[in-house]
Parts: C-alpha cells; sequence; structure tokens
C-alpha cells in the first residue's frame, strides 16, 4: 500500500472514530435527560417522610388535626391557636424539604405575638400518604384553608397565609382564587426553572422542567396586601429573584430584607424581623 493510501485509510479510521464518539456523547445525553425527566420530583421535593411527634410534645397547646383533600388524602397538621377567639390566623405552607417539626420555631414566634397557627405536611412529608406534585400541593393548601375557615372557624378577613420558599409558589397559587386577608412570602424564587438554572446551569431545565410554580406571573394577579421577606445572603435562592417577586406584587405593602441571613438560617426561619413582619401585616390588614 501506498503512503497515500496509508493516510487516506487512517483518515477514514479518524473519521469514523469521530462519528461514533458524537453519537455516545449523544446518548449519554439522551440518558441523562431521560433520567432528569424521570426522577427530577426526586430534586425538587425533600421530604422528611418519618412520621412527627405528637402536637403537644412539641408546641404546647397546639393539636393534632386531620386535613381531607379533594383527591382523598388525609393529611397530618398541627393546629396553635391563639387565647383570643378573634385573632388572626396564619397558614403555614413550608418550603420542599424536611417537615412541620421544622417549623415550630416559626409557630412559637407568631403564637407569643398572640396570632393561631396551623403547620402542615404536604403529600409525602411527615408520614403523610401520597407523592408531591404541583398539582397535589395545590390540593393540599386548599385543605389546609378549608380547616381553617370550616374546622377552627377562622374568618377569612382574619386569615393570612405565610409561604416559604416552595411554599411561598404554593400560597401565591391559592391566593389569586382565594385571596387572603394578608400574603407573607418568604424567600420566593420567580419561577422554579429560574430557581433551578441557578444551580444546574448547564441543564435545559426550563425545558424539562413538569412543576412550574411561577410565582411573578401569579402575584401579579393576587388582591392581597403583599410582604416580601428575604436574606441578603440567600445561596439557594437569590435575592435579586424575590427582590423582583415584590417588584411584580399587585399590592406590595412591605419588603424586608435580613442582612447576611443565608436560605436556612434561623433568623429567616423563626426570626424577630419575621415575625414582626407577620404581626404587622396583620395589623394592616384589620386597619384596612
Amino acid at each position: 500500500m501506498s503512503w497515500r493510501g496509508r493516510s487516506a485509510g487512517h483518515a477514514g479510521l479518524v473519521a469514523r472514530l469521530a462519528v461514533l464518539l458524537t453519537a455516545g456523547v449523544l446518548v449519554v445525553a439522551v440518558l441523562v435527560v431521560a433520567a432528569l425527566w424521570a426522577f427530577q420530583r426526586h430534586l425538587v421535593y425533600l421530604p422528611d417522610r418519618e412520621p412527627v411527634p405528637r402536637a403537644a410534645a412539641v408546641l404546647p397547646g397546639a393539636l393534632d388535626v386531620v386535613l381531607e383533600t379533594d383527591d382523598g388524602l388525609q393529611l397530618g397538621a398541627w393546629y396553635l391557636p391563639a387565647a383570643a377567639a378573634e385573632a388572626p390566623a396564619v397558614l403555614v405552607a413550608s418550603g420542599n424539604g424536611g417537615s412541620r417539626e421544622l417549623r415550630a420555631p416559626l409557630a412559637r414566634a407568631l403564637a407569643e405575638h398572640g396570632l393561631s397557627v396551623l403547620l402542615f405536611d404536604y403529600r409525602g412529608y411527615g408520614g403523610n400518604p401520597g407523592s408531591p406534585s404541583e398539582q397535589g400541593l395545590a390540593l393540599d393548601v386548599r385543605a389546609a384553608r378549608r380547616f381553617l375557615l370550616e374546622v377552627a372557624g377562622v374568618p377569612a378577613d382574619r386569615l393570612l397565609y405565610f409561604g416559604e420558599s416552595l411554599g411561598a409558589a404554593v400560597v401565591t397559587e391559592l391566593a389569586r382564587e382565594h385571596p387572603p386577608a394578608g400574603l407573607v412570602l418568604r424567600s420566593p424564587f420567580e419561577d422554579l426553572a429560574a430557581a433551578g438554572s441557578v444551580h444546574y446551569p448547564l441543564l435545559p431545565v426550563r425545558a424539562l422542567l413538569r412543576d412550574r410554580y411561577p410565582v411573578a406571573k401569579r402575584i401579579t394577579e393576587v388582591n392581597a396586601l403583599t410582604t416580601v421577606i428575604y436574606g441578603t445572603a440567600d445561596s439557594i435562592v437569590p435575592p435579586e429573584q424575590s427582590r423582583r417577586v415584590a417588584a411584580a406584587a399587585a399590592r406590595l405593602h412591605r419588603l424586608v430584607p435580613i442582612s447576611g441571613a443565608d436560605h436556612n438560617d434561623l433568623v429567616l426561619l423563626a426570626g424577630d424581623d419575621v415575625a414582626w413582619a407577620v404581626v404587622e401585616l396583620a395589623h394592616a390588614s384589620r386597619a384596612g
């Protein structure tokens, strides 16, 4: 074989190897995308699935209650009633991790200011049946609201919603249909894709997501006084996203930055500034 023939054969081999390598990369990429599509909710929802303790063991005076969803699930919840029958009540929608036990410090802080508080777990959290999804959580929070109005007897004009991170998306969706007396969004993201893209910048997050949670879009349609709280050092939800949600709110009441606070710092979970913002909004909503 001539030098020219050997060279041509070598070039052909290289070309075939390049094609095979490209095909292999594409196959791997397709498999990764398929896995992300199939298992994405395991990345979005991080529940503590273990049953929680009895309410009174964590929050003295609290009651164990059951919420009935429209699709037939029974969800565990804790209700901490205020001493005054006419006190405002706060429906607390948790973030995407843990269980209602982690929100007990917030309930204690709000109760110290004379507010009633309902902590509940979504489906798949805290020993509850079912698997979480955007549609499922919308049913869960409606069951929580129905309990407060129909069982606990809280007047609609004294009911506030408090949403933490993912829970901010959950209560914003609820507030479009059932406006509360006041809405508190703690560390809200613009939408789930915007939050996910921060942590997975090389993936087509917006194209892959099943659950959307478009907070910034929905808040423009909410007819309720709205307070937005965020940590200026939040590493999970960028502070600028929370500020953009506040800017989009139809009835922004107050923007409360917590200086130097990260997403899961105690000062953001149940700090004095957070409790004050809820109490202040309760008073403002009563004043009209």
